[in-house]
């Protein structure tokens, strides 16, 4: 008993379960943020005129996002992908549903008599659409310079069409009324039309009105590819995962005890792992990292380099209780003190090696974005974050029961 007490004294193994509490309470308070391809959505790929300098690429990201969420749509991610792409993820919405607006530059304008009246930089607020019958309109207010402008071209032409024009389409045309007229400014404006259905008068006045209200794009855009991932789809994706993960832990507990076919060595191997995979979950829950496939790769991947960094150390030490027994038992503690020290040598330099070759992956994933190869930053990232709890955290925990309870 005294051998187990002195072992939960160590400051590493306090360590490691205050982590796991904190990854218990993070993971069941804040949750797990998972990628589209295991909760199923969209992501658009929308690929920029030209090249633009990070500013712009801002403000195309802010218009963007300010359009979904006018839009309606939740869950939503938009995000640079380099210096001429954009990436957004949907979740729950179909692509088609919100393409249009996402790739629409949102220039607006009206003319009366071919003469520039209004543009969307003199809009100041656009209030809630409104229907009647398949009829919709946008109202929205412009600026008293806009509105001053707008007197001035219009003064005299009552009866004629103000064209009102988004992206160059003529959205709507209704006749100058004798009250705009008159040279008098009014800042009340709205834009109106007809639409075959009423559902499609709504789809449209919503696009309008997104669109007026957030702004138009400093680059022409367009959509360069659609993907989507079903809810159902998703579902069979997360199942796959937990099934092939239940089988490497089960296969992994098999080969250890062919290995050593003691069980004081196996269940502690198994349980450290599964102690990593909680600890990265908890990261992952804490810093809203997405598990994705790549992400399930990569914990895999650190869980394996795990196991084969345990093994390192067992071997040590059971190398050196087959050359040392029956040496006196201090002689024998600083010795298997030394050979774990040798085992973490390799276990370090191994790590090293393994985060050297994952930092290219990362390195294009969060500097050149997530577009192509871009997507293998998830698995680059988690692998790195993997390693680096397991050899700092649980790999030490291991070795210190491994000299504890290992004679």
């Amino acid at each position: 008993m005294s051998e187990i007490a002195d072992f939960l004294k160590d400051y590493r193994v306090i360590l490691l379960i205050v982590l796991a509490i904190g990854s218990i309470v993070s993971i069941s308070v804040l949750g797990i943020q998972q990628g589209l391809d295991l909760e199923g959505g969209s992501v658009i790929q929308i690929h920029l005129e030209h090249p633009v300098d990070q500013n712009t690429m801002n403000t195309v990201v802010t218009v963007l996002d300010r359009r979904l969420n006018i839009f309606g749509v939740r869950d939503i991610n938009v995000r640079a992908s380099g210096d001429q792409d954009v990436i957004v993820e949907i979740a729950g919405v179909r692509p088609e549903e919100v393409t249009n607006i996402v790739g629409t530059p949102g220039v607006f304008e009206a003319k009366i008599d071919n003469q520039t009246a209004l543009t969307g930089t003199d809009i100041t607020n656009v209030r809630p659409y409104q229907i009647t019958g398949n009829q919709w309109s946008v109202p929205f207010t412009v600026s008293t310079a806009g509105a001053n402008r707008f007197a001035q071209v219009a003064q005299g032409k009552a009866g004629q069409p103000v064209e009102m024009y988004l992206d160059n389409q003529l959205v709507s045309s209704p006749v100058l009324s004798e009250g705009l007229a008159t040279g008098t400014p009014t800042t009340e404006v709205e834009v109106s039309g007809t639409a075959e259905t009423r559902e499609a008068a709504e789809n449209e006045a919503r696009n309008i009105q997104a669109v007026l209200q957030s702004g138009a794009l400093p680059v022409k855009v367009n959509v360069a590819g659609v993907s989507s991932v079903s809810a159902e789809l998703g579902d069979q994706f997360r199942t796959g995962a937990l099934v092939a993960g239940l089988l490497a832990v089960i296969v992994v507990s098999i080969i250890i005890f062919l290995r050593y076919r003691i069980p004081l060595l196996v269940i502690p191997i198994i349980l450290t792992s599964l102690a990593e995979l909680l600890l990265i979950l908890g990261v992952a829950s804490v810093i809203r990292w997405n598990i994705d496939l790549p992400a399930i790769a990569g914990i895999i991947a650190a869980i394996g380099t795990g196991v084969d960094d345990q093994l390192i150390i067992t071997d040590e030490v059971l190398k050196k209780k087959g050359s040392k027994g029956g040496k006196e038992s201090k002689r024998r503690s600083a010795t298997m003190r030394m050979r774990i020290k040798g085992a973490f040598f390799i276990v370090f330099t191994s790590a090293a090696t393994l985060i050297a070759a994952m930092l290219p992956l990362a390195y294009i994933g969060f500097s050149r974005g997530y577009a192509g190869i871009g997507i293998l930053a998830g698995f680059a990232f988690t692998t790195i974050i993997g390693v680096l709890i397991g050899i700092f955290i649980t790999r030490p925990v291991y070795a210190k029961f491994i000299e504890r309870f290992v004679q």
